[in-house]
């Protein structure tokens, strides 16, 4: 396995990777309000099982998982493939969020709201996420192509 990113590839990991991590890093000094009002929404708008966890725990497993997310992006011997999949899992879960919370879309459309920005823009995360998985997936597929050759 290669170590390291590629030209192409450097550029999203280090954007999203950055952005995530730092976001994990804000909600450390999160007030006391600012985490019941995060959990509020995410349990209310498309999280319902968080509902056992009180605001500060939910808080800081979600700003585990970011930092989890933005180190495996930022790190180079992570392989692109993993990097995609924790991206889009993350990215995921934030549009579910914005695809079932309330004053978040335009009625019958997919097109935000004001209110519906802050997530929709999260559908960038996913396809950087599918970018790396897909890339992944071809370099893994041409080198088994190169070894079955070499077999032959």
């Amino acid at each position: 396995m290669a170590r390291g990113f590629t030209r192409w590839e450097a550029p999203l990991r280090l954007a999203s990777g950055g952005f995530i991590l730092q976001q994990a890093l804000a909600k450390r000094d999160l007030p006391a309000e600012g985490a019941q009002g995060l959990h509020e929404f995410a349990k209310a708008a498309a999280l319902p099982w968080i509902d056992d966890l009180d605001a500060e725990e939910f808080v800081d497993l979600l700003s585990l998982g970011e930092a989890a997310v933005g180190g495996l992006l930022l790190a180079p011997f992570v392989p692109r493939r993993i990097a995609g999949l924790a991206l889009m899992g993350f990215s995921g879960l934030l549009l579910r969020l914005y695809w079932k919370a309330p004053g978040q879309r335009q009625p019958g459309s997919i097109t935000p709201t004001p209110d519906g920005i802050p997530l929709a823009k999260d559908v960038w995360l996913f396809a950087i996420g599918l970018a790396l998985f897909v890339a992944g997936s071809r370099r893994k597929e041409r080198a088994g192509r190169k070894a079955r050759k070499g077999d032959a």
